[in-house]
């Protein structure tokens, strides 16, 4: 980007424009909240339909994410070479599409093919909003920026299990994803006309109409508007390059470490909101009971991933995700010790989801300040990606040591061990946040040369 428009947004006061481009973001996320979780809430009316065990409802429950995976990895990537927006609103009709197709489903099979679609939607949106929600905010704000794309996470989480359990009651499960699926549809127009194309990736790409475009956007942040577009070079590159790129010498640390605690944070946080519903009837809660326990761990993540973004514009992010682990660990232990008092239970699992939703919140937005405008989506796909085969792993890893006799005290005292070494793998971070910032400045001092050349 322009060194004096770049410099503008990031350290100016943010303009409607700019927030409303964020709201937008939150939106898609709310969505993908409702769809992701969609199976953590209908899971036991579903596994008690057709009679599934533990091991085949944790292969339910990860087939959405392993979707994710693959929208992240194989999809997203694209909007560093076609644009974000076109990507989003494919994601939001694949996704559309999966929900819909699945409250058709007649076998668990079927079922598991439609959440792998629909999840491959959602990875794509996911990614690309989380970038979008970055670009336009200013570098005090970004923090806050992308929380509040994670917040709009729970909310949906929230929703949908709200409203599960009433949908369930009167209308079956089928009307939960027949719901999801029709809510996803409806917001695709107004994400068409609402949603604007990253200002980074026009200036690195210089799409048709590039510099039109670009103004437009400016005077809308009343920013001023460029006379030329900044040469940077041929920035195109194939999906392979992409991704040998992002662990080239000067990316490689961060972008390992960045991996490794995706990848423990998200399989801690999906056993936690995928089976605890289930998880609260064994031991000894109604379903309604069991899905407030629920809700209420995503209703938690609501204020954790505000919470997150506020104290990020005023301490450092890495700081504050590491505490948030660390509380993360030590509640997860607490929670599974109250089941037997219900009080008790709702309220430490509240705080729970204030803990572990902070926790993806920050990884959120840690990630695209790590790589440069055309190796973004790519990068924050690949880490999500990653994630996701975390994320993947543990559901159905924790039926199948279910099966295998393990109590749901040993469970959660293994995702507490988990969520406690993403904390200590953070502390690597620090190094390469720093190098982050080099890169940022040699990248301004290098247009303004251009500038005045």
């Amino acid at each position: 980007m322009s060194a004096r428009l770049e410099r503008a947004l990031d350290d100016g006061p943010m303009s409607r424009f700019q927030w409303s481009a964020i709201a937008i973001c939150v939106l898609l996320n709310t969505l993908d909240g409702f769809d992701v979780l969609v199976m953590s809430f209908t899971g036991k009316t579903i596994s008690g339909e057709w009679h599934l065990d533990s091991g085949t409802l944790g292969l339910l429950l990860s087939s959405g994410l392993a979707g994710m995976a693959l929208g992240a990895l194989c999809v997203a990537p694209w909007a560093d070479r076609v644009g974000r927006r076109p990507v989003i609103l494919a994601g939001l009709a694949i996704a559309a599409g999966g929900m819909m197709l699945s409250s058709t489903s007649q076998n668990w099979q079927q079922l598991g093919a439609l959440r792998l679609l629909t999840g491959v939607g959602i990875g794509a949106v996911l990614a690309c909003s989380n970038v979008i929600a970055g670009e336009f905010a200013s570098r005090r704000w970004r923090g806050m920026a992308v929380s509040l794309n994670s917040t709009g996470y729970a909310v949906g989480a929230t929703v949908g299990g709200i409203s599960s359990v009433t949908l369930i009651d009167h209308h079956g499960w089928r009307s939960v994803f027949l719901v999801g699926g029709l809510a996803t549809l409806a917001v695709i127009p107004l994400a068409y006309w609402l949603l604007p194309e990253s200002l980074d990736f026009l200036i690195a790409r210089k799409p048709k109409n590039a510099l039109h475009r670009v103004n437009a956007l400016a005077r809308r942040m009343r920013q001023p508007e460029l006379t030329s577009l900044p040469d940077t070079g041929d920035t195109g590159h194939s999906a392979t390059i992409g991704f040998r790129s992002l662990l080239a010498p000067d990316l490689r640390r961060p972008t390992l470490v960045l991996w490794g605690a995706f990848f423990l944070v998200m399989a801690a946080f999906y056993f936690v909101t995928s089976w605890t519903p289930t998880l609260l009837v064994e031991a000894g809660m109604s379903s309604k009971q069991s899905l407030t326990g629920g809700t209420l761990l995503n209703l938690g993540g609501i204020f954790g991933t505000a919470l997150l973004g506020a104290l990020a514009a005023r301490y450092a992010l890495v700081s504050v995700l590491r505490t948030y682990l660390f509380v993360a660990a030590a509640l997860v232990v607490a929670f599974a010790a109250s089941t037997n008092t219900l009080v008790l239970a709702f309220c430490v699992g509240a705080v729970i989801g204030v803990a572990a939703n902070g926790c993806v919140a920050g990884l959120y937005a840690l990630t695209p300040n790590i790589y440069p405008t055309e190796l973004r989506a790519t990068g924050v796909g690949a880490a999500i990606s990653v994630g996701r085969v975390g994320a993947i792993i543990a559901p159905s890893a924790a039926g199948w040591l279910l099966d295998a006799d393990w109590t749901p005290l040993a469970l959660y005292v293994a995702t507490g061990v988990v969520f406690a070494a993403a904390g200590l793998l953070l502390f690597a971070m620090r190094t390469t946040q720093q190098a982050s910032d080099a890169r940022t400045l040699h990248s301004r001092i290098r247009d303004d040369d251009r500038l005045l050349a």
